[in-house]
Formats: structure tokens, C-alpha cells, sequence
């Protein structure tokens, strides 16, 4: 117990925060600020105890790590393993299988919890703006993704049966979705978690030719090296450039070398072009200079500017040659060529979700904010006390996993002080019993997934993925994963 300077005395219970959203800037930003709440509580006068409930909708937790991002990449697993030992903290509390503005709502968290933090991902596609996109065989990554990743409300089956196919985008996603277009389906099984449904619809993938369409030049792209370094060990396929792609001029050259990011990018692209030229010569070979039977083409200043179609369905990308300056200024050409294909998928960004009764702005697609605290409106808005946003919620989508570590750190800080503005050391929550949120939730018939729940689940898939030789196999239907974490079925 402490004193404030009246002489009054204020009993320090735990702070009570909840955090809406279990990945990982959901769970980053759970631990830094019960790292930074030790750190500075006593300082601040809000005392250093807090009890964090993390709210996720789906039965599992860690959001784009498990759902969002391709199952072969190979440092996934070691990011999951961090968030994991984050969640298994005493003073964080799982709760999966509850949704925000379904299952409780705002009011309902702001009575029991001092701060509420919104850490809500991105599921569904920023729309593509060009003529013939309502054709059959045109598709958003997001549900595609969903389907290798084996979302629980995703679809089950996809549609492989185009020989030659399209991605529009210039992100890690469209490079994610190229990648698995062109993977042979026993590499994946042999070395990720897909489900038997994913590995069946790989296995039966038609797609020998794939055309990677990027807006701007090379120095513009926005892959990261490790996609790049993926890129350049597909088994089976031939990657092909255009070599004036690369012809960069030396104000080009000298910008992007001012950021270490981009710097490393373009070195890689160099190193993928001259692999091209060399797979090319050795008469279509791929990277261990084997016989190719599939093609990659990556292309850089080509923006599609209509799908073509017959009979309803997509056959065809028109696109126009642009030439991209040093200052990322995009300008046309004029020159078009049409590229066959019987499936186009575009990736240009996600719109991050909208959360019940917090504003949203639509310029942005983020939820309405000023560096992370909630506004009551996106024009002109006043900060909404006890309500924060953070990741994709906060900033949109764009960034690495790791970038919500920033955006925890900021967010955290201004949580702490302003706690440390407010009456009774920030206790601010009427309803402070730990057990009223369970009650209330038994009230209403849902049933969470706690963190004992999760290991259940994810025991399970290991020894599912044990009896076939792999580390993990992963489970998809969410009737199966609540019997998993309730110890109903097996």
C-alpha cells in the first residue's frame, strides 16, 4: 500500500489489462509490459503487479504466425516457440474461442480491466481496382493463404487446375503465394505442417508457369531476403527475368543503398537474376541443376492494368511496361502485353479489422488512433481514454513480425504513463474479482481455450506429425480443435 499526498490510502491490486488478439503483437506487447510495468511501476507510483487476459478469437493463439504466413518458412517455428513461452507466464491468461463484439463486447472489458489493447490482425484483401476482376479464376491471397494454412473457418478445397497463373503484388505475401504455386507437394509435406486436405490439393497443383507482376523497379520491391533466399531453392523450377529490369541507374543505385534493407534486397535480386542466366544456359535447369518442369517469371515495372476473360473466367493479364525512377515515381509507357493465364491472385495489402464500437479509418484501414491511443472519431477525433491500438491494428499492414515490437514498446509507454496520470495509482476498473470475467463468459455459454487447453492441441499434432516422420501436423477443423483443447476427443 502506498500514500498519495493527501494522505489518503490506495490499495495497489494488480492492474487488470486486456489485450484483444493472441498474436504476436498481441503477445510481444503482454510482455513488455509486464517487463517494463517491474521496471518503472514503483517510479510511476502504479506499483509493478498486473494481470494480463489475452482474448483470441479462434481456438489457437499466435494469429499470422500460425494462419498468415507461408508454412515453409523455417524460422516460423522458432518465433512460434517465443510467443509460446511468453503465454505461459503466470500473470497471462488465455482465453481462445472468444470473440470481441461477439462473445463480450467493450463494455464488458472496460468494466473489469483498467486498459484495454486492441492487437487485432488483417483478414481480408485490400480490393484489386482494374477492369475484369470479377472473372472466375481471380482470387485474393488472403483466402488462399487461408487454405494452405489451414485457417479453421478457411475453405478446405482450392482450385489448382491452371497451367499458367498470375500474382499481382510486390510484398512478402505475393512472393509467399508465388512460392507455393510452384512447390512440388512432397517437399511441403516432408518439411512443414500442412494438413492432409492442403497436401492432397499441392499434389494435384496443374500450374507449370507462373508470372509475378511488380509495379515498380527492383530497388521498390518490398521482399524481404530470407523470401528471396526461399525463392532461390524451389526444387523442379527455372526462374526467369527480364534482364533490362536490371538495368539500374546509378542515383537508383546510390538511394537504395542508403537503407540497409533495401541495400540487402536488391544485392539478393542481383544474385537471383544472375542464377536465372545460368539455369537459362544450362538449358532450364533449376537450382541443383536439375531438369526444370515448371517456370517461374519474375517481373519488375509491369502493372497490370486489366484481366482478360472468356466466357466469364479469366485467360489472360494485360500489363504495361512502367519505368520507375530513383525518387519511386512510377510513370507508363505505353507498352502492353497480354500473358496467359487461367488464374490470377492478387496480393496488395490486407485491410487490418475493424473492432465493435471502436472508429475505424477507412483512409488508413487501420482502427482510428494517434500513435496507438484510440480515437473516438479517424477526422478530428479526441483520445479515448483506456483504449489502445498496437500491430496492424495501430500502423496497417506492413512491416516484419518483428516491427510490432516497436509498436509494443511505444504503445506500453504510453499505457504506463497514462496510468500514472490517473486516480488511484490507475486502478480504474469498477469490477476488480479476476474470477468475473469467467462468470460472465459461463453466463453466455462460451467455453474458452485456455494455455493448458493450447498444449493439448498442439500435443496432438505432434504426435500426428510424429507417426509420419514430421515434426507437426497440423489440425483444421475448429469442432476438432475445442474437443482437442477440452480433452473430448482425440
Amino acid at each position: 500500500m502506498v500514500c498519495d499526498t493527501l494522505g489518503a490510502v490506495i490499495e495497489h491490486s494488480e492492474l487488470r489489462i486486456a489485450v484483444v488478439g493472441a498474436g504476436p503483437a498481441g503477445v510481444y506487447s503482454s510482455d513488455i509490459f509486464l517487463r517494463e510495468l517491474k521496471n518503472k511501476g514503483e517510479e510511476l507510483g502504479i506499483g509493478t503487479s498486473a494481470r494480463i487476459d489475452v482474448f483470441e478469437k479462434l481456438p489457437v493463439p499466435f494469429g499470422l504466425v500460425r494462419y498468415g504466413v507461408a508454412p515453409d518458412h523455417p524460422g516460423i517455428k522458432f518465433i512460434a516457440e517465443a510467443l509460446e513461452k511468453t503465454l505461459d507466464n503466470p500473470d497471462i491468461h488465455l482465453y481462445c474461442d472468444v470473440e470481441f463484439g461477439t462473445d463480450v463486447m467493450l463494455d464488458d472489458l472496460l468494466r473489469r480491466y483498467d486498459m484495454v489493447l486492441f492487437a487485432t490482425g488483417a483478414v481480408e484483401d485490400r480490393p484489386l481496382d482494374l477492369p475484369g476482376v470479377g472473372l472466375d479464376g481471380v482470387y485474393g491471397a488472403a483466402r488462399f493463404v487461408e487454405w494452405y494454412d489451414g485457417y479453421p473457418d478457411g475453405p478446405r478445397d482450392w482450385p489448382l487446375a491452371a497451367r499458367q497463373v498470375a500474382v499481382i503484388g510486390g510484398g512478402n505475401v505475393a512472393m509467399d503465394v508465388s512460392r507455393e504455386l510452384m512447390r512440388h507437394a512432397d517437399d511441403l509435406h516432408a518439411h512443414t505442417d500442412i494438413p492432409d486436405n492442403v497436401y492432397e490439393g499441392i499434389r494435384r497443383n496443374a500450374a507449370r508457369e507462373l508470372h509475378l507482376f511488380v509495379r515498380r523497379g527492383v530497388a521498390q520491391a518490398k521482399f524481404s531476403v530470407q523470401e528471396l533466399r526461399e525463392l532461390e531453392k524451389l526444387s523442379g523450377v527455372q526462374l526467369v527475368v527480364d534482364e533490362e529490369d536490371f538495368e539500374l541507374d546509378a542515383e537508383t543505385i546510390e538511394k537504395a543503398g542508403h537503407d540497409k534493407l533495401t541495400r540487402q534486397m536488391v544485392e539478393e535480386l542481383f544474385v537471383i537474376r544472375d542464377m536465372a542466366r545460368d539455369m537459362a544456359d544450362d538449358g532450364g535447369v533449376d537450382y541443383n541443376g536439375d531438369p526444370a518442369d515448371r517456370a517461374y517469371h519474375l517481373h519488375f515495372n509491369a502493372s497490370p492494368t486489366e484481366l482478360l476473360g472468356t466466357a466469364g473466367a479469366v485467360n489472360a493479364v494485360r500489363v504495361e511496361r512502367t519505368d520507375t525512377g530513383a525518387d519511386g515515381v512510377m510513370h507508363r509507357t505505353g507498352v502492353f502485353t497480354d500473358y496467359p493465364a487461367q488464374a490470377v491472385y492478387h496480393a496488395i495489402g490486407y485491410k487490418p479489422a475493424r473492432a465493435a464500437g471502436i472508429a475505424y479509418d477507412n483512409r488508413r484501414t487501420v482502427l482510428a488512433n494517434d500513435e496507438g491511443r484510440i480515437l473516438s472519431d479517424a477526422q478530428d477525433g479526441v483520445v479515448v481514454p483506456r483504449l489502445y491500438a498496437t500491430g496492424w491494428a495501430k500502423r496497417g499492414p506492413i512491416g516484419l513480425i518483428g516491427s510490432t515490437k516497436s509498436d509494443a514498446l511505444l504503445i506500453v509507454g504510453h499505457m504506463l504513463d497514462d496510468l500514472a496520470g490517473e486516480a488511484a495509482a490507475g486502478r480504474l476498473a469498477p469490477d476488480r474479482d479476476p474470477a468475473s470475467i469467467d462468470r460472465l463468459l459461463a453466463q453466455r455459454g462460451v467455453r474458452p481455450i485456455d494455455f493448458a487447453g493450447w498444449k493439448r492441441i498442439d500435443g496432438f499434432e505432434r504426435a500426428q506429425g510424429a507417426e509420419e516422420g514430421r515434426e507437426h501436423k497440423k489440425v483444421v477443423e475448429p469442432e476438432r480443435l475445442r474437443g482437442l483443447a477440452h480433452g473430448e476427443s482425440r
